[in-house]
């Protein structure tokens, strides 16, 4: 019986440190759950200010390019056409 009640205290200790250790990797796991998570909202929070910033940037533009093909309607046309031409010789060699 000694040795039941031996192999009884063995397998005790053994699931107890089993135990342990699983309780320590589940902390660990929170904890880097965590970072992970906060990295993530940071993250996003910096892509969106980057759109953001980049939507505003092409309305800026936009409305520049607006106001000068209003102010110089026939350079702009001049302008268009030019590029029309370069665009298209450039690709026509492909």
């Amino acid at each position: 019986m000694a040795t039941k009640a031996s192999e009884h205290e063995t397998t005790d200790q053994v699931a107890g440190k089993a135990h342990e250790a699983v309780d320590r990797a589940a902390q660990t796991a929170g904890k880097a759950e965590e970072y992970a998570r906060q990295h993530a909202s940071h993250a996003d929070e910096r892509v969106r200010e980057a759109a953001a910033h980049g939507r505003q940037r092409a309305d800026d533009v936009l409305e520049r390019v607006t106001s000068y093909v209003r102010e110089k309607p026939l350079m702009s046309i001049g302008i268009a056409f030019i590029a029309g031409v370069l665009y298209s010789s450039l690709t026509r060699r492909r």
